[in-house]
Order: C-alpha cells, then sequence, then structure tokens
C-alpha cells in the first residue's frame, strides 16, 4: 500500500475520522447527486483514449472508475486521497469491476510521484483542500507530461451555493459552535474566488489556463435528505456531539429550511462551480 504523510493534520484527522466514514455511508446518494460531474469529467478523459489519468482526492472511486471505463486498451486512471476510509471503499468497487485502475492514499500536495507519468489530471471537488496549493499544483505539475491536460471542478462561493449552506444557517441558533467558514482556507469554497485559482495556477507552473463558470442542477431522493444533512457538513460534524433530544430539534428545524428545495419525492438544487482548464508548461516550476 502507498501512504505518503500528510501535511495538514487537521484535513488528515477530518477525512480519517468521521467525515470520512459519513462519505462512506452516503456513497451511492453522492455518486448518483454529483453524477453530472462525473459526466463532465468523464467526456473530458475520453480524449485520452489509451492514456494514464491521475484522479486527485478520489474519494470512494466513483469518477475514477467511470474515467477507467473509457480509456480503452493500455490506458489506467489512478485515485489519490488522504482518506483511508473512502479509499479502501475505492479498493472494494475496484474489485467487482475489471476497469484498470489503481488507488493510491497519500496526500497530493506531497506524494512523491514519478515524473511526466500521466496524461491528465481530473477533480471532482477534490483539489479545495491543500495547505498549500500552490506547492500541490506543483507537485502535480511534476506527474504530469509537457503539454498534459489538467481539468478540475470546483465549487463557487457560498453566496451562489445556497443549498450547501442552508444546514448550517437553519442550525446557526441551535448549535453556536458551528464552524465558521474562513474564504480561502482549505475547506469546500476555498476556490471561490477565480483570481486566486488563476494566481495558484499560474505560481505552480500551469499554462492556458480557463477558468468558466458551470451552473449545474442537481437531484436527491427526499427520503435521503435528513441522512444527507444530518451526517455531512458542518452541521454534521457538530450533531456528532450533541444529545439525541437536541440532534432532533436540530434536525427538525434543518429539514424545514429545505422546504423550498423539494418537489414531490424528490431535492432539486442548482451547483454553482468553477470548470477550470490549464495545461503543463514545458518548463514546470521547481518542486
Amino acid at each position: 500500500m502507498e501512504v505518503t504523510p500528510p501535511t495538514d493534520d487537521g484535513q488528515a484527522a477530518l477525512w480519517n475520522g468521521a467525515a470520512g466514514r459519513a462519505w462512506v455511508e452516503a456513497q451511492e446518494v453522492l455518486d448518483r447527486m454529483f453524477k453530472p460531474f462525473e459526466d463532465l469529467l468523464v467526456t473530458a478523459a475520453s480524449t485520452t483514449s489509451g492514456g494514464r489519468v491521475l484522479d486527485v482526492g478520489c474519494g470512494t472511486g466513483g469518477t475514477t472508475l467511470a474515467i477507467a471505463r473509457q480509456l480503452g486498451e493500455g490506458g489506467r486512471c489512478t485515485g489519490i486521497d488522504i482518506s483511508e476510509p473512502m479509499i479502501a471503499a475505492a479498493r472494494v468497487r475496484a474489485e467487482s469491476e475489471p476497469a484498470p485502475t489503481s488507488f493510491i492514499l497519500a496526500d497530493a500536495q506531497v506524494h512523491a510521484f514519478e515524473p511526466a507519468v500521466f496524461d491528465m489530471i481530473v477533480s471532482r471537488f477534490g483539489v479545495m483542500f491543500f495547505d498549500d496549493p500552490v506547492r500541490a499544483f506543483a507537485n502535480l505539475r511534476h506527474a504530469v507530461r509537457d503539454d498534459g491536460e489538467l481539468r478540475v471542478i470546483a465549487w463557487r462561493s457560498p453566496a451562489e451555493n445556497p443549498f450547501m449552506t442552508t444546514a448550517e444557517r437553519a442550525a446557526a441558533p441551535l448549535l453556536p459552535n458551528i464552524p465558521a467558514r474562513r474564504p480561502d482556507a482549505p475547506g469546500q469554497f476555498a476556490f471561490a474566488n477565480a483570481q486566486r485559482v488563476l494566481n495558484i495556477l499560474e505560481n505552480s507552473g500551469w499554462s492556458g489556463i480557463d477558468i468558466q463558470p458551470i451552473d449545474v442542477s442537481c437531484t436527491l431522493p427526499e427520503k435521503e435528505l435528513v441522512p444527507y444533512l444530518s451526517r455531512l457538513g458542518p452541521v454534521g460534524r457538530v450533531l456528532q456531539e450533541v444529545d439525541e433530544g437536541g440532534r432532533k430539534e436540530v434536525i427538525e428545524t434543518v429539514r424545514a429550511a429545505f422546504d423550498s428545495y423539494v418537489t414531490g419525492s424528490a431535492v432539486h438544487f442548482v451547483a454553482a462551480c468553477w470548470m477550470v482548464n490549464a495545461r503543463a508548461t514545458s518548463t514546470p516550476q521547481r518542486r
């Protein structure tokens, strides 16, 4: 098993603890909810038929496996993630199908990749958690061949993604200890500022950078809404420390706040994201 010590103990503790386990438990629901983003990356990676693709922050491996199915003979998709529970789940999934995949338990910011081994690097919501993003993207540049492509999807601002912040806003009066989101800090919305993303990529050896807003319609079965809001995100993490009575009150309050997103048996929302494209320059930054 390949393991590289992480650089950010906070992120390592988060994704190897309750947050990582929650993502594994919600794997099927999250894969369905974010399927439109998976499809975008599979389409992008289809241009590298027979090539090698790296999926950064691969989680439980859904996107990694989907890309691998499209690469054809000689192709391979490798997933890398800091979360042991999610990588373990990804490896179990990979055992059940012949798609050419492999998974690395490591921090992509510091992992010792072989130089110029990948043709493309992709990520679905997996690159916003580095404590030193310039160092991380320079390390990823080291791993991709000259003229290789970067294609990642990241969230835009919290204001543009009200669905993603509804739970914490509704729960705030009952859970005053919910951690405040800090702009530019590692986390879901760390790449909200497109100029910051541009600067990170330019300073880490990438060129031909193109950052486009995309608004993607997503759905979630209504019956999965309470498990979703009570296990994932800041509210889900804080709820682990709340007694049963307080937990019930918070869940009822938060569930009511999502009423405007529910139509019949389904939850509908729009995910406001960036589609980020870049090319590897011929003279990468020193690692």
